[in-house]
């Protein structure tokens, strides 16, 4: 059954916008979750939760991956969870409003994904614990997190934010570096007593459109922003942010090329540490 434990998010999210590149978005999502198989957990997952779910359509497919278990996929944002709704399947694939910070299950759970949501948590480090105790023995949490924050989308965003026009409105409002990496999750979830598989990936994606960084970020770490001014100033943001991604990413005879680097962890719980 959903349930609606709502915490207004950080920032107004937009389904669309998020799907525009949903091909690239899901690539990652689907290489974290051919990671946990047989070596991590020998049995199939029974009951399944997904934190930041988004719109739904990756959560569905851990229903066709996984057909005899139960999911529930959770997300902070209503406008994520009123599109997601539209993949439910009575008793087996439920969606419900919920912050991953506060989350708590009803019961054990085989497997836990998060899929770039943790980087939004400040300390999400810290959930660890919890969420290895809502684990079974043997469970498994997956997760991965964009590791791209020095990348020259993120840094013209978060020098244009702090810069003398906005530092008012939006100073702090990107954080530099809210991830760690791969030998910094193995560390923590190690010492928590886990079996630990940690990596990391860039992606060379070629994109394709007009302003596609842009189009990309609008999806992503460009929602708070957008969310923190009205109309006309997000316009005259955007228009600066626009001029200096198309400097930094040129396009070419094939499409612009958007480095992404990402960061995953495959953690299972010891029956025994």
């Amino acid at each position: 059954m959903s349930r609606d434990v709502r915490r207004p998010p950080a920032a107004v999210w937009d389904p669309a916008q998020y799907g525009a590149f949903g091909g690239e978005r899901g690539r990652a999502y689907f290489e974290l979750i051919a990671r946990v198989g047989p070596r991590d957990r020998p049995q199939s997952p029974g009951y399944v939760v997904d934190l930041g779910c988004g719109p739904g359509e990756l959560t569905a497919a851990l229903a066709a991956r996984w057909p005899d278990a139960v999911i529930d996929g959770y997300d902070s944002s209503l406008e994520m969870i009123q599109a997601a709704r539209a993949h439910e399947i009575p008793g087996r694939l439920a969606f419900g409003v919920w912050d991953v910070a506060d989350w708590r299950p009803e019961r054990p759970v085989d497997l836990i994904v998060a899929n770039a949501v943790l980087h939004w948590v400040p300390g999400h480090e810290e959930l660890f614990p919890r969420w290895l105790d809502a684990l079974a023995d043997d469970g498994v949490l997956a997760f991965q997190v964009p590791g791209n924050f020095g990348a020259p989308s993120h840094v013209l965003l978060r020098e244009l934010c702090e810069s003398p026009r906005w530092r008012d409105r939006l100073g702090g409002i990107v954080r530099p570096d809210p991830v760690l990496g791969p030998a910094g999750y193995l560390d923590v979830l190690a010492r928590l007593g886990c079996r630990v598989d940690a990596w990391e990936t860039t992606y060379a994606q070629v994109l394709h459109g007009e302003d596609p960084v842009l189009e990309w970020v609008k999806g992503t770490a460009l929602r708070p922003v957008l969310t923190a001014l009205g109309p006309s100033d997000a316009d005259e943001f955007v228009g600066v942010y626009r001029e200096r991604l198309r400097e930094a990413y040129p396009r070419t005879s094939y499409g612009t090329v958007f480095p992404f680097r990402r960061i995953f962890v495959v953690a299972t719980k010891r029956a025994d540490p």
